[in-house]
């Protein structure tokens, strides 16, 4: 699977194009240079959004094994004033 990046300016030119290359890969469509989009085959979309189970589902799972958790320490300074 390869991921093609094209510019919203490439996509607008040539929607064929990327309707092709998402046969092959997701395509990456930037706005600006920065990641906006991203184009999947209807295939690619279902595979990632079918049998998704929540984290409350997986917690409530009683054969699932315990799992060590160990987030880390937040540090410096959490808040900061405001001055209207």
């Amino acid at each position: 699977m390869s991921i093609t990046t094209l510019s919203s300016r490439e996509l607008n030119q040539d929607v064929g194009k990327a309707k092709k290359a998402a046969r092959n890969g997701p395509v990456l469509i930037t706005d600006r240079g920065r990641p906006a989009h991203v184009l999947l085959t209807i295939e690619d979309y279902r595979k990632l959004t079918s049998n998704q189970v929540s984290i409350v589902e997986q917690l409530a799972m009683p054969a699932l094994p315990d799992i060590e958790f160990e987030p880390p320490r937040l540090t410096g300074q959490l808040f900061q004033t405001v001055d209207f």
